[in-house]
């Protein structure tokens, strides 16, 4: 089996349960407010929540 690689990009799926939060919206939203791209306030998240789990 191949040896996959990690790469500087990543994609990331919604469940259908939490379609109906708007989280991409309310992302997009903080996103204008704080000029920030809804990327780098994902990434800000987790390495947040990393940091918080001690991973």
């Amino acid at each position: 089996m191949a040896k996959k690689e990690l790469l500087d990009k990543i994609s990331i799926y919604i469940p259908q349960k939490r379609v109906g939060d708007d989280l991409v919206a309310r992302l997009i939203k903080l996103g204008s407010k704080k000029d920030r791209s809804v990327n780098y306030l994902v990434v800000e998240a987790i390495a947040q929540y990393l940091e918080r789990e001690g991973a």
